[in-house]
C-alpha cells in the first residue's frame, strides 16, 4: 500500500480520511474520463446523437455484471439524491400511507422524503434503531416494530452514511416481499466497498454511487429498477425519450437516459473504474478493513466513549464513533488547520460523531496521525 497513493490525484501533503463523502478518482480512471470529454468535443453532434448510446450500453453491461443484475434494469444519474427523487415522485400512495426507514438514513434524503410527505399526506416514519447495534436478530426485531397495516414502502440503507454501519438487510427485504411492500435500498456506499448481488437481494429499487468506493468520476451514480416497475416509472425531467435518437430497447431507458444536454463522460468511464477495482482495490480491501477495526478500538481508548456497534460484520471500510461531551465544537477545523487531516465531524441523534474512512491509499501512519492529534484537541 506504500506507493498506491501516487495513483490518486490527492494532495500528498494532506492526510485524507474522508473517502466516504465524495471518493477520490485515481489517475487511470480520471484519464479515461477526460478522454471521453475530448471525444465529445471533437464532434459534439455525432457523439451526442450516435456514439453515446452504444457507449452507455457498454457501461450498463459492465456495471450489471459487477452488481448482479441485467443491463436493461439500470439507468445512470449524477448522484443518489436525484435517483431517489425519481422514485419518490413515481410512488402511487394515498394520504395516511407510511414510508418506513431507520433513524440512520442520509439526512438529505430524509429531507426529500419529508418534504414530499408533507405535500402528499404520506407519513414518513424513522424507526429508532438504538445503539449499540450488536446482533442481527435484534436489529431486525427493532426495525420490524415499525411495520403496520399502513406501511407501504421500506426505504433502508445497505451501508449507512452517518453511522457507517453495514445493515443486514436480507431478512428485512425477504419479509417485505412476503407482505407485498415496495423496497428501496440506498446503497450509495456499497459498490466497491462490499460485494453486491442485487438480484439475490430481491429489492424493487437499488440506488448506488460509483464516485465513492468504486472511485469513479464525480457525477456517476445509478438506479436499479426491477422490470415489473419500469412501465410506470416516469422521469422527473422529461426530454425527447422515444422521439429522440436513443435506440434503447425500452421506453424506460429512453426516458431516463436522455434528460437534456449533459456530459455523459462520467458514466462512460465506469468500465475503467471497475477494471481499476479488480486490478488495484480488491486485493487490498482486507488490509483496509483491518486498519478500520484497529481504529474502531483506538477510538474507544482515546475518546473514552462507547461505540455505536459491536464492530465485526457491522463495519467495512468506515467507522463512526461518538466524541465525548466536552469535545471542542470546532474539532474538524482544528484537525484541518493544525494537522492537515481531512475527516468529517457532525451531529447525529444528539451525538457528535467523527467518521473515519479507510481506502487503499491510506496507511497506518495516517490513522496514527489522527489518533495522536485527538487527545490535545478534544
Amino acid at each position: 500500500m506504500n506507493n498506491i497513493k501516487d495513483t490518486f490525484l490527492l494532495d500528498p501533503n494532506i492526510t485524507f480520511l474522508n473517502h466516504g463523502s465524495f471518493g477520490s478518482c485515481p489517475r487511470p480512471v480520471f484519464q479515461e474520463y477526460q478522454k471521453w470529454q475530448q471525444k465529445l468535443e471533437h464532434q459534439p453532434v455525432q457523439f451526442m446523437t450516435d456514439k453515446v448510446y452504444s457507449a452507455l450500453k457498454e457501461s450498463r453491461i459492465a456495471l450489471s455484471e459487477f452488481m448482479g443484475c441485467n443491463e436493461d434494469e439500470l439507468v445512470f444519474f449524477p448522484n443518489p439524491t436525484t435517483a431517489t427523487t425519481n422514485i419518490i415522485f413515481n410512488l402511487d400512495l394515498k394520504p395516511g400511507d407510511e414510508i418506513l426507514m431507520t433513524n440512520h438514513e442520509y439526512g438529505a434524503l430524509v429531507r426529500a422524503w419529508t418534504a414530499w410527505g408533507k405535500r402528499t399526506g404520506i407519513k414518513i416514519v424513522q424507526q429508532n434503531i438504538p445503539a449499540p447495534l450488536d446482533t442481527e436478530e435484534r436489529f431486525i426485531e427493532e426495525f420490524w416494530k415499525g411495520v403496520n397495516v399502513r406501511t407501504k414502502v421500506i426505504f433502508i440503507s445497505h451501508i449507512t452514511s452517518p453511522t457507517a454501519l453495514i445493515f443486514p438487510i436480507e431478512q428485512i427485504l425477504a419479509r417485505a416481499r412476503e407482505k407485498g411492500l415496495i423496497t428501496i435500498v440506498d446503497g450509495a456506499h456499497v459498490p466497491g466497498q462490499v460485494d453486491l448481488d442485487i438480484h439475490a437481494l430481491g429489492c424493487d429499487y437499488y440506488i448506488g454511487a460509483i464516485h465513492k468506493w468504486l472511485c469513479g468520476p464525480k457525477g456517476s451514480s445509478f438506479l436499479f429498477v426491477k422490470k415489473e416497475h419500469q412501465k410506470w416509472m416516469k422521469p422527473v425531467v422529461y426530454s425527447w425519450g422515444k422521439n429522440g435518437e436513443d435506440p434503447g430497447p425500452s421506453e424506460f431507458l429512453q426516458d431516463f437516459q436522455w434528460q437534456g444536454t449533459r456530459d455523459m463522460s462520467a458514466f462512460l468511464s465506469i468500465p475503467t473504474a471497475i477494471e481499476f477495482y479488480h486490478q488495484e482495490i480488491s486485493s487490498l480491501q482486507s488490509k483496509c478493513r483491518e486498519m478500520n477495526l484497529h481504529a474502531f478500538s483506538e477510538f474507544q481508548s482515546i475518546l473514552g466513549t462507547k461505540p455505536i456497534s459491536s464492530g465485526g460484520n457491522w463495519l467495512g471500510q468506515m467507522v463512526s464513533h461518538p466524541l465525548p461531551d466536552h469535545a471542542s465544537p470546532d474539532l474538524k477545523e482544528k484537525l484541518w488547520t493544525r494537522h492537515k487531516i481531512e475527516i468529517p465531524v457532525f451531529e447525529w441523534n444528539g451525538l457528535q460523531l467523527i467518521r473515519l474512512s479507510v481506502q487503499i491509499y491510506n496507511q497506518q501512519n495516517d490513522i496514527d496521525s489522527l489518533m495522536s492529534a485527538l487527545p490535545s484537541l478534544i
